[in-house]
């Protein structure tokens, strides 16, 4: 019986035969919450993220630049690392040297991969994308990484409301821990969220017109802890493939 569900009966029998056992009682059931809640403000969302070659940040740099025409500032622009995202979740604070651990082993199994950047893409919520094009390569490494990592991640974290109403992103994030996952991995490199400037409509027509593109390689694997959007307000550490 998990701690929390014990320490409620044990109010709930308190309650029933003395008056006098409550104090004690509540002093125990708010420790608890306490607990928990202190564990809970412990979790990182920590991304572990593809590393395009400059070929690919190039484009996000060319990109970058035609939106801030536009009066739209990029995450590229802030000075934000270009990423694809492989595995993004919470974990609890100490977690994070074995998660480099784990990254470490499986780069040292891997060589550098070739990925084209194909396509613009913008969501009814305006968050704009370089598309990446889907590869075996890509798709196995993204999967490797998140059963490596899934065991280490913090599995209360709540489920995000969005998410609640797509049942397939569901299952996925009760299982992993994120709705991203296997068959609902979207490769892609983040340039803007929830932006607000109304160019980006036109902005978006034109690059359905003639869609961003470049050849490039992922090179390596890096590990950053993420703010709200994904993005890496700091990486922590960074693995490259063995190139021999």
């Amino acid at each position: 019986m998990p701690l929390f569900t014990e320490h409620l009966i044990a109010l709930t029998i308190c309650k029933q035969h003395t008056t006098k056992a409550w104090p004690i009682s509540i002093l125990t059931f708010l420790a608890l919450l306490s607990a928990s809640a202190n564990s809970y403000a412990k979790s990182v969302s920590i991304n572990v993220f593809a590393i395009p070659s400059l070929p690919i940040v190039e484009l996000m740099a060319t990109t970058s630049n035609e939106l801030a025409k536009q009066q739209i500032t990029t995450f590229y622009q802030q000075g934000l690392p270009v990423h694809a995202t492989l595995y993004l979740t919470d974990y609890p604070q100490e977690a994070q040297n074995e998660i480099k651990q784990v990254v470490e082993r499986i780069v040292k199994k891997h060589q550098p991969f070739e990925i084209k950047a194909n396509g613009f893409s913008v969501s009814a919520s305006n968050w704009a994308f370089i598309d990446l094009e889907k590869s075996y390569q890509l798709q196995r490494l993204a999967d490797e990484v998140t059963l490596k990592l899934e065991p280490l991640r913090d599995h209360q974290a709540p489920v995000p409301s969005w998410v609640k109403h797509y049942p397939n992103k569901l299952v996925a994030f009760e299982r992993y821990g994120s709705p991203n996952v296997f068959q609902n991995f979207q490769p892609h490199l983040t340039l803007l969220a929830n932006e607000q400037n109304p160019a980006l409509a036109a902005f978006n027509k034109v690059m359905q017109a003639e869609p961003p593109q470049a050849q490039g390689e992922i090179i390596g694997i890096g590990i950053g802890i993420s703010d709200q959007f994904g993005q890496q307000k700091q990486v922590i550490a960074k693995y490259f493939f063995d190139t021999k």
